[in-house]
């Protein structure tokens, strides 16, 4: 089973979201139109904007956490700002 990394971005109000999954499609459908409650519902809709594959869970769970650090942050918002 892989594991996607994945980044969001919420257009409307410049904001991202790390996270990952083994299953994107229905990850984003969750972000995007069934999650009921948290900080992803506040910031509809959200597109992705960079994903990475693992190839097991504690991989990318180890890169979620560097993305979600200061420089991991930094990448992100410097790719943002290229589009």
């Amino acid at each position: 089973m892989m594991f996607t990394v994945y980044v969001l971005h919420s257009t409307n109000h410049n904001k991202i979201y790390i996270g990952y999954t083994s299953d994107l499609a229905n990850r984003l459908d969750s972000h995007n139109i069934y999650a009921k409650k948290g900080y992803t519902v506040r910031y509809r809709p959200w597109e992705v904007i960079y994903t990475e594959e693992h190839s097991n869970k504690s991989e990318a769970l180890k890169r979620e956490k560097q993305l979600k650090s200061a420089k991991g942050r930094e990448f992100i918002w410097k790719m943002i700002e290229k589009k």
